[in-house]
């Protein structure tokens, strides 16, 4: 009877460590998504104010060259020229939807708290099986 006691306790020590350890490594695994969705959040702010930077400056260059181009060939003729840049123009923006679409496609977001918690589940498998 004191054996089965004693084999009792020992159970519920064991039961209760595995539960802490258990906790503890959840309340990690929690601060480490924390820390990624927290650098995610700073790094998408700072790509879109790089972004607006850049559309900015570059619809005001875009606007100039435009202007001197139209200015320069008005004599030959106007029309054709707005037609040909504004192809161009076309063009380079369905080459940069492209690669924002391919951009996205390719995004992994929090692959280290994926990567971590596929981790201890494999160690927890193998700790069960």
């Amino acid at each position: 009877m004191e054996e089965s006691g004693s084999s009792l306790r020992q159970l519920a020590a064991t039961s209760k460590h595995f539960v802490r350890r258990l906790a503890t490594i959840g309340e990690n695994r929690l601060e480490l998504l924390a820390v990624e969705v927290q650098e995610e959040r700073e790094r998408h702010l700072q790509a879109i104010l790089l972004a607006f930077g850049v559309a900015a400056f570059g619809l005001l260059a875009g606007l100039t060259l435009t202007a001197a181009i139209v200015v320069m060939l008005w004599a030959w003729s106007p029309v054709a020229v707005l037609f040909i840049l504004t192809a161009l123009y076309a063009a380079a923006g369905i080459f940069l939807y492209r690669r924002l679409i391919g951009l996205l496609r390719n995004w992994q977001m929090l692959s280290a708290t994926l990567d971590q918690l596929r981790k201890d589940r494999a160690c927890l498998e193998k700790i069960l099986a």
